[in-house]
């Protein structure tokens, strides 16, 4: 009889032990990335078609900042630089004129070579002559590189001009509201029809898709975990329901922290912990902020 009562003590202790055993390694808390979205132009909000709760896919245009000035500022340096091409010269007509004296010049010094040749007529004659063709060229030469400086100077303008017209399109580009990445709608911040500011927050945004747990271990489970290792992650609803989900570890804390006060860690005895993040894929019920659990 004794040793029945031994066996059946032993039994409960050892079922008291299964009982008080653990079925997480860590807790922490569901999180996701977050986005906000800021104004990057002034000027009242034409349109905006942002609800909180959206799904929002990536590169979505969403709202419109008025783009009258900015489209204003484009046409008046497209009429600048229309005023800048009809100035430059055209090089060719304003110096056939000087072309055609210097030909001449240079038959009339061809002509007093030969009669000079000849003893027709006096080297003077042929000395006037030669000198006038480099008069002539000298003045070409000057002509043609006022011309090309006047040209040159003009192009810069318009060179100007079109960087001008380039950084206006891009202020003009970044008046439509779009959209970095794919996710739900947190926080809504402005309404249509409103004055906003450059770095004016307009909504936040996070990817509920790809979540992850962010949990904490004792310097104990470090040496047992590692990146990209495959976990079970358990969702808490609380009243002991939970779903299971496959998580990935993709990052872990290089320095420790003190254990905050929400979390229950494998050593409750623990001071210091150590973050990291459990990849998930949220079939839509995990949220942001609900608690979870890890095995390891």
């Amino acid at each position: 009889m004794k040793k029945i009562t031994i066996l059946a003590s032993v039994a409960l202790m050892m079922a008291a032990c299964g009982g008080n055993e653990k079925e997480y390694d860590a807790t922490g808390t569901f999180e996701a990335t977050e986005t906000t979205v800021f104004a990057e132009q002034s000027g009242a909000l034409l349109t905006f078609s942002v609800n909180e709760g959206d799904s929002i896919e990536a590169n979505k245009e969403v709202g419109l900042i008025d783009t009258t000035q900015v489209w204003l500022k484009i046409q008046q340096l497209g009429a600048t630089k229309e005023v800048y091409q009809s100035q430059k010269p055209d090089m060719e007509a304003q110096i056939a004129t000087m072309r055609q004296q210097l030909a001449k010049a240079q038959q009339e010094e061809q002509r007093y070579k030969e009669l000079v040749a000849d003893g027709a007529a006096p080297s003077k004659m042929l000395d006037d002559a030669t000198n006038q063709v480099k008069v002539l060229q000298k003045q070409l030469a000057a002509q043609q590189s006022a011309l090309s400086t006047s040209t040159r100077s003009l192009d810069k303008q318009m060179a100007a001009t079109d960087v001008q017209v380039s950084q206006l399109r891009d202020q003009l580009r970044k008046c439509h509201i779009v959209t970095p990445t794919k996710g739900t709608v947190l926080e809504k911040y402005v309404e249509r029809g409103e004055f906003v500011a450059i770095g004016k927050p307009l909504f936040k945004i996070a990817d509920t898709q790809d979540m992850f747990l962010r949990a904490y271990v004792t310097s104990a489970q470090l040496q047992n975990i590692k990146i990209g290792q495959q976990v079970k992650v358990f969702a808490d609803y609380g009243d002991s329901q939970h779903k299971e989900y496959d998580g990935t570890i993709s990052w872990i804390s290089s320095r420790s922290e003190f254990t905050p006060k929400t979390i229950l860690t494998d050593d409750e005895r623990a001071d210091l912990v150590y973050a990291l993040k459990v990849a998930i894929k949220n079939d839509g019920f995990v949220k942001i902020g609900m608690y979870g659990e890890v095995k390891l």
